[in-house]
């Protein structure tokens, strides 16, 4: 297959599959095994399937940017942005430490394992189904009104989506749910959570990897993130409006069909 249909077939499936809990690592690693890339370097395929992120980051900074954006000439305001920074920080740093301390160990033993993220396909669709069962009769329906302690449970579920095949927007909107904020919320906060996340893996796989791409490699790279940007920007405007309204029953049902299918394509 041609390499630049490659990357643009992986910079769509990022996008699409980034912000909804279906999983995006899991996604790109089944896309990888089932499509022929020998004519691209190893190196180069496990950088651009970290790198290919960014643009899926960048389009969650434009969406959310006056929510986010410290830099407003309210005082108030000012002070608002940085609270939620600091809740943000606080969110993040249990996966940034286990993160860290992990990276080699889940490269090596899960990366690129299809049956473990069929199972964990399968696994978390059924409990995404189970979804409407862990919403509390009171919920947070204002970020302002998310606390430390609750921002901070909200990352230690994120690092359950260490595993391929888990999905980080799904587990972090579950475990918001679980410890009582809104539907809403819990997704507005997986989304912020992303944006050093997802810039940590990719700073730490680059520092790893290196970045010594061919000119060709630069421009495969360069299109497969500008796909994803502009995908991820839908997926998110309509995820946002679904999730107002809908549980995410039809997420797992889909899970759980591609996790079976998976399996038996391998066995």
């Amino acid at each position: 297959m041609n390499s630049l249909l490659i990357v643009i077939i992986l910079g769509i499936v990022e996008g699409l599959t980034e912000f909804i809990p279906v999983s995006s690592t899991g996604h790109m690693i089944l896309v990888e095994q089932f499509i022929n890339t020998p004519h691209l370097s190893k190196n180069f395929m496990d950088t651009f399937l970290i790198v290919v992120q960014l643009g899926a980051i960048l389009s969650v900074v434009i969406i959310f940017w006056k929510d986010i954006s410290p830099f407003v000439k309210d005082r108030k305001k000012v002070e608002e942005k940085i609270t939620l920074w600091s809740k943000i920080a606080v969110g993040v740093l249990p996966a940034a430490v286990l993160g860290l301390l992990l990276d080699d160990y889940i490269s090596e033993y899960f990366f690129g394992n299809v049956v473990i993220v069929s199972v964990m396909l399968i696994l978390y669709g059924i409990i995404f189904m189970k979804e409407k069962k862990f919403e509390k009769e009171e919920r947070i329906e204002d970020i302002r009104k998310l606390t430390y302690k609750t921002a901070f449970l909200v990352g230690c579920f994120q690092c359950l989506a260490m595993i391929p095949g888990t999905s980080r927007s799904g587990v972090t909107i579950i475990g918001g749910i679980v410890l009582g904020l809104s539907r809403g919320v819990a997704a507005e906060y997986s989304f912020f959570l992303a944006i050093p996340i997802m810039a940590g893996a990719t700073l730490l796989k680059v520092l790893k990897n290196g970045l010594d791409f061919s000119p060709e490699e630069w421009k495969l790279t360069f299109v497969g993130t500008a796909v994803s940007f502009f995908v991820a920007y839908i997926v998110i405007k309509w995820f946002m409006s679904y999730i107002k309204s809908r549980d995410f029953k039809i997420f797992g049902v889909y899970r759980i069909v591609l996790g079976i299918l998976v399996l038996i394509s391998i066995f």
